[in-house]
């Protein structure tokens, strides 16, 4: 072969070398999904993490870069996807990807990569005519796309959760009062078809009482978290689930509840070693009173709407990954909301409890977490992070006016976290 063909052949595959490696897919190794405050769409967001992982796509969270954004490798379905929720993504280069990670693995940097790797089954607890404006976690999971299935007790009692890797109660009462709705609603269908419906699945599980069926199911949620379940509750799901538990062998419910008196003891018989996260606490012996013990601040607490907030703490990224990553947001203060429990009292909180939210100024905590067993509990107090106020009967909130809500961005993280690598998950 001529030496002048040689050369016209070794230029001529230089120079595709050069535009292959100069090409857009060469470059656009990786996707960065931003979640500071440049994303458009935080809670969405969320939903393509999930859909990456459950495609098997390589992803990684960047714990405090940038407001917790994820990386992963470049697929143009996944970019495509990202575009139709819109949801904002940044291309970027190998060596662009090299160089964020070489900034968060310095030793003197808050930061840290954490790989996602299975994407965790969700279930709910609600009774089947739930509404999902009625739960913030399940309009969070419909607005995110995010798939769940939706169990109630009997699934519990029958053994079922045990199908499911995460779990999450909102506004529920595991004491057996009916969220003490009684003299505002007892007269309305709604809350008589909710009694019927407890007695009757009690009665087929063999129970005399909606309590004792109540602290039945919390017995097993316990049990489920001391596996390695991921428990998550806002609002009454919260602290009726640690009264429930503390009560145990106690009649707590009042005639109306029942059927038959309180223990006149019940606040000296309570057992809070039995409890994931308060102690010390008192019941509200009142019935007819919408409050189920002094834990909640609602009716203590006197701050104005525009003046309730609360704050997060910062973690070390590094040695402390799961509060780290509870915790990811595009802003350390959040915007306060109330519910049957909107917050709960600092004096009752455990010590050993990690508190990642709280408004010292009221002494109170609005975001907890904890270990049991092989698993992990996280409370939130409060019941739509973006219905200050959420009343019975009221409107669903439109999600897609809040697409960057911070408050829901803590729900989330919530979602998210159990599907990281389980190396990473130790505190």
């Amino acid at each position: 072969m001529p030496m002048s063909f040689k050369r016209s052949l070794n230029h001529i595959i230089l120079l595709l070398a050069l535009l292959i490696s100069s090409s857009p897919m060469a470059r656009a190794a990786f996707l960065l999904i931003p979640m500071d405050k440049s994303q458009t769409n935080h809670l969405k967001a969320y939903g393509i993490a999930y859909w990456s992982i459950e495609r098997g796509a390589p992803l990684e969270w960047l714990l405090n870069y940038r407001g917790g954004s994820f990386l992963v490798g470049f697929d143009q379905i996944i970019e495509q996807e990202c575009l139709l929720r819109g949801v904002k993504i940044e291309v970027i280069a190998d060596a662009a990807r090299l160089q964020i990670l070489e900034k968060i693995a310095q030793p003197n940097v808050n930061m840290d990569a954490v790989k996602m790797e299975k994407a965790p089954k969700i279930a709910v607890y609600a009774p089947e005519d739930k509404q999902p404006w009625d739960d913030a976690v399940m309009m969070a999971l419909e607005y995110a796309e995010i798939p769940y299935e939706q169990i109630y007790d009997g699934e519990i009692l029958d053994g079922k959760l045990k199908e499911y890797d995460w779990l999450h109660l909102h506004h529920e009462d595991f004491t057996g009062q009916y969220g003490r709705f009684y003299r505002a609603f007892n007269h309305m269908a709604w809350y008589q078809k909710q009694v019927a419906e407890n007695e009757a699945t009690a009665t087929r599980y063999g129970f005399q009482k909606v309590s004792q069926m109540k602290l039945q199911v919390a017995l097993t949620i316990k049990a489920y978290v001391a596996n390695g379940g991921f428990l998550f509750s806002m609002c009454s799901g919260a602290d009726s689930f640690d009264i429930a538990l503390a009560s145990e062998g106690i009649d707590i419910c009042a005639q109306m509840y029942d059927g038959d008196p309180v223990d006149p003891e019940a606040n000296s018989k309570l057992d809070f070693s039995k409890t994931l996260a308060f102690h010390n606490f008192k019941l509200i012996e009142n019935p007819l009173e919408y409050e189920f013990s002094t834990i909640d601040a609602t009716q203590s607490r006197r701050i104005t709407e525009n003046q309730d907030y609360f704050t997060l703490f910062e973690f070390s990224a590094k040695w402390d990954p799961v509060p780290t990553m509870l915790c990811q947001n595009h802003t350390q203060i959040i915007k306060g909301f109330m519910g049957q429990t909107t917050a709960f009292l600092s004096q009752y909180v455990k010590p050993t409890v990690v508190v990642m939210g709280e408004n010292k100024s009221l002494g109170e905590t609005r975001y907890i977490h904890g270990e049991y067993g092989q698993g992990t509990w996280t409370f939130y107090g409060g019941h739509d992070p973006e219905d200050y106020q959420h009343l019975v009967g009221d409107p669903p909130t439109d999600l897609s006016l809040y697409p960057n809500s911070p408050g829901y961005r803590l729900i989330l993280n919530n979602i998210l976290f159990p599907a990281a690598r389980k190396k990473k998950l130790k505190t």
